[in-house]
């Protein structure tokens, strides 16, 4: 193939994986890769077809195992600070939780069934500390 058919390989992957496909960056690295032999190409290194296909592969194959793990988890790591779970995150109660008793609470903009499972009633107005997550309740003690 010519050196603009894979460069425009490399494009369309490159494309898909950024704009429509979440493939966990392997497009990506085919993609890259694709242009890498398209620019080899370009560069005056001609080789047959089947030399250009087989570089294609290889490039895509030591990239996805060299690069695309560390890049993926660099990216879709989450932000710094961001804690997954909510144990140990607390809760403001807006009225007043009789020990294993329920109540809906508002956390992180959306409305939980909150559980008491601690010894002391939690008031309203206070502060109380997540222990567990079951479903959609928050298991709470007082702060």
């Amino acid at each position: 193939m010519t050196w603009w058919v894979w460069m425009i390989l490399g494009a369309v992957l490159l494309g898909a994986e950024l704009f429509a496909i979440d493939a966990q960056f392997y497009l990506v690295f085919l993609g890259i890769s694709a242009a890498l032999v398209g620019l080899a190409d370009l560069a005056g290194i001609t080789l047959p077809e089947w030399a250009q296909w087989t570089a294609f592969a290889a490039l895509s194959l030591i990239s996805f195992f060299t690069f695309r793990k560390s890049l993926y988890a660099k990216i879709h790591g989450g932000a710094i600070g961001f804690q997954e779970g909510l144990s140990g995150n607390t809760v403001n109660i807006g009225e007043e939780i009789e020990i294993g008793g329920e109540a809906r609470v508002n956390h992180r903009g959306s409305k939980w069934t909150a559980r008491n499972v601690g010894t002391e009633v939690i008031a309203a107005g206070s502060r109380a500390k997540v222990v567990k997550v079951d479903g959609l309740t928050l298991h709470l003690e007082s702060d």
